[in-house]
């Protein structure tokens, strides 16, 4: 199902379409086949218009089995179409979705405009002549299906048909089969006159440019190589396998022509500490994980504050506790980038709004940490990691410098903890002629450098860690409203991978006179430096959030204002019409409705 959504997506991309995609897969690497828990789908939203979400209640659904149709059928809108492989709704298939009778057959499904193909039969018919049999017929089945879906949008067979022969390039006869289950799913559609229609989406007015169909975790990966790039270091990126962030160190590891070294590690700690490493030599270091890798991670973090070493720390949000959801998505792991750490030891925190934004979140994480020789936390989640959209790839040209100063030679008075006048202390390289210092956890005196126990140099320290990460808020974007930026009766506030829903939703609910706003935090610490002025000027403030409220917190906490959470841990992302009912909720009053 991950392959009939990636080339049909690529095949709507191709023809302009704007899209946004969202796989969903189990946990479990062989997931037992025609259970609900091992159900994989990808779903995609294509328009002719600019979308930021991969769409909320579903048009139409494709199902190979019981189990499948049973997992997906609450999302599908009444009078939806469903696509059903009535082949894998025999006695067993049934069994294992838990239904007592067939919902192809017994009038449950009455609401919706149902195709029933037995698709595993007519496949292996299809391909019988190139000699296969058995399973192997039957894994053809997604080509023809795919077909089908082809024909009843309209596309093109080109690029999947270039898809199928590169593929298959080193088996003629899986190519050949292959691609006649692709047509003779196409001409079924046009043929058998079961559809009444099939629906032509035009091209979306987007900017002129080049696109690439790009998922979160590649445009990670690229965004590091141009920070890297832009800023004449090289990469260094280690990381311990984990899902959803395994991908960037895959990515990565595909570019040595481009002065990038990965390491996978033995474990979490041995990533992280790598990466002091490799600060401390001048290198852009780099390491990505998922919120239990995070825990993990986090004393060495702390060693890197107290260094003030620049380091990226790359967090691909999964659901949670513990294991928890490892293929869902959540925002949960706010709190603990923010103050997991012993101490008072602040960081920088990004936040990638979609997955195309994942390559300037990462660069500008990169930046941030090199010219505020800082760790930075950096995060995404599993919905923009392994979701896509098309990238308008930029001018190389055009993306800004990052320069970066090292010291040179001096005379025996080097001062590493001396400060500019961003607080920052300088970058010596090991081996310059005069810059030798001490580093490593224990506190340091102000200046030199050495270890120091003095009650009020510990204080002094304290105090300057903290002002020159709130400093940062002066290199970063001050926040913008969409709507009423005067102020008014709601202010929603979005962070991370919740803009697509909320600022769609905002779109609708303004188009119904509602008096609504919305303002996108990208980073998260420090926060914009008018944000507090903003929250102000609204009387409501309602913050979507893919946790229990952890944004909210945040707000109340630093300036006083009566934040309300809108709360969904459910490990998909908000549907666009939920947070138009909550806020329809919170607006109840009809005095409220400009």
């Amino acid at each position: 199902m991950q392959l009939i959504g990636e080339q049909f997506s690529g095949a709507s991309a191709l023809l302009g379409n704007d899209i946004s995609v969202m796989p969903e897969f189990p946990a479990e690497i062989r997931a037992p086949a025609g259970t609900t828990y091992g159900v994989s789908g990808y779903q995609i939203q294509f328009s002719s218009y600019d979308i930021h979400t991969p769409g909320d209640r579903l048009n139409a659904l494709l199902v190979m089995n019981a189990a499948a149709l049973k997992v997906n059928l609450p999302d599908l809108i009444d009078g939806g179409i469903i696509i059903a492989n009535s082949d894998g709704f025999e006695a067993g298939n049934l069994k294992l979705a838990g239904y007592e009778s067939n919902p192809l057959e017994d009038g449950s499904l009455e609401d919706y405009t149902v195709h029933q193909i037995p698709i595993t039969k007519v496949t292996t018919t299809a391909v019988e002549e190139f000699g296969l049999k058995g399973k192997e017929a039957a894994r053809c089945k997604n080509f023809y299906a795919l077909g089908v879906v082809m024909w009843l949008y309209n596309r093109n067979l080109d690029p999947i048909l270039r898809f199928i022969e590169s593929k298959f390039a080193k088996n003629e006869t899986l190519r050949k089969a292959n691609e006649r289950a692709l047509k003779a799913g196409w001409y079924y559609g046009e043929t058998a006159e079961l559809f009444k229609y099939n629906y032509s989406v035009p091209k979306a007015k987007i900017p002129p440019g080049t696109y690439r169909n790009l998922s979160g975790n590649h445009a990670l990966a690229l965004g590091l190589i141009t920070a890297s790039h832009k800023s004449g270091k090289p990469l260094f990126y280690a990381g311990y396998p984990i899902t959803p962030a395994s991908d960037i160190l895959h990515e990565l590891a595909k570019h040595k022509n481009f002065d990038v070294r990965t390491f996978q590690a033995e474990d979490e700690i041995a990533a992280v500490t790598s990466c002091i490493g490799s600060a401390y030599g001048g290198g852009l270091a780099v390491t990505g994980t998922s919120g239990p890798g995070l825990a993990l991670k986090t004393e060495a973090i702390n060693l890197a504050v107290m260094t003030e070493l620049p380091i990226v720390v790359i967090d691909v949000q999964r659901g949670g506790p513990s294991t928890g959801l490892p293929t869902k998505t959540e925002q949960t792991d706010l709190l603990q980038a923010m103050y997991s750490r012993n101490g008072e030891s602040p960081v920088p925190i990004i936040a990638a709004k979609s997955p195309g934004d994942c390559f300037q979140a990462a660069f500008e994480a990169c930046r941030i940490a090199m010219q505020h020789m800082t760790p930075v936390i950096l995060l995404t989640d599993a919905y923009l990691a392994t979701g896509a959209e098309p990238w308008r790839i930029p001018d190389v040209s055009s993306i800004e410098e990052i320069p970066i100063h090292h010291p040179q030679s001096s005379d025996g008075d080097f001062r590493p903890y001396a400060r500019d006048e961003n607080l920052v202390r300088p970058w010596a390289l090991p081996g310059t002629p005069g810059l030798q210092h001490r580093v490593g956890g224990l506190e340091k005196q102000d200046g030199t450098g050495a270890v120091s126990y003095d009650p009020d140099n510990h204080h002094r320290m304290i105090e300057i860690r903290e002002e020159k990460i709130n400093k940062i808020a002066q290199f970063i974007e001050p926040a913008e409203v969409v709507g009423s930026e005067g102020g008014g009766e709601l202010l929603l506030v979005s962070w991370g991978s919740t803009f697509g829903s909320t600022f769609a939703a905002v779109n609708r609910l303004r188009e119904q006179n509602y008096d609504v706003s919305l303002l996108h935090l990208r980073w998260l610490n420090p926060l914009p430096r008018n944000l507090g002025e903003i929250l102000k000027k609204f009387k409501k403030i309602l913050v979507p959030e893919l946790n229990r409220g952890q944004l909210t917190q945040i707000l109340r906490a630093r300036y006083l204002v009566d934040a309300q959470t809108f709360s969904r841990v459910s490990g998909r992302p908000f549907m666009i019409e939920k947070i138009e009912e909550q806020v329809k909720e919170v607006l109840r009053d009809k005095e409220l409705v400009a």
